[in-house]
């Protein structure tokens, strides 16, 4: 009988420590989803922005 719970035990510690691991690689996959997110906006906007400056910057240089 001791055996049967010491197996158990074991077998049980294994799945929780398995699941544990499990986790960690969801989280990390989130993060770098996120951060591959971010970098495809980051890009985007980047070109936005200097669209922006470059119209100012010629609206200021035909003002002068």
């Amino acid at each position: 009988m001791k055996d049967l719970l010491l197996r158990l035990h074991v077998h049980l510690q294994s799945i929780l420590i398995r699941d544990e691991a499990q986790d960690l690689v969801e989280y990390a996959l989130v993060v770098a989803l996120i951060a591959f997110g971010a970098v495809i906006g980051m890009g985007k906007l980047s070109a936005q922005i200097n669209t922006s400056f470059g119209k100012v910057s010629s609206l200021l240089a035909s003002s002068i």
